[in-house]
């Protein structure tokens, strides 16, 4: 089974913008808390953002400004808007979830597959 489902990658051109999606598989699992990294070529893996289950969030101070990230709990999705892009935003990027399958009460850690996301002219 398939807990977190990644989509929206894709090039762009700078200045452009992508929404990805990261997506809980139904209603078997409540996502907690979440986040976006990614890792470009030749990069140690960064976070981007994350967001509670509450709503609070956090970015990295090169992304501030221009990326949102949030959630819909009802349907278990987290999303991250990237608007004016720049080349340096190209990397493969992974959501994260921390998560609790229904009927039970331990939190287990999950990765998306990742999806890539290329910001060239």
């Amino acid at each position: 089974q398939v807990q977190l489902v990644e989509s929206g990658g894709g090039l762009v051109q700078p200045g452009g913008s992508l929404r990805l999606s990261c997506a809980a598989s139904g209603s078997i699992f409540t996502i907690y808390g979440a986040g976006w990294y990614r890792q470009a070529p030749g990069k140690q893996r960064e976070l981007v953002a994350t967001i509670t289950r509450g709503g609070s969030k956090n970015y990295a101070d090169s992304v501030k400004g221009r990326f949102t990230i949030s959630r819909d709990n009802a349907r278990n999705t987290v999303y991250l808007q990237m608007n004016s892009l720049k080349p340096e935003d190209t990397a493969v990027y992974y959501c994260n979830a921390d998560m609790v399958r229904l009927g039970y009460s331990a939190h287990q850690d999950y990765w998306g597959q990742g999806t890539q996301v290329t910001v060239s002219s």
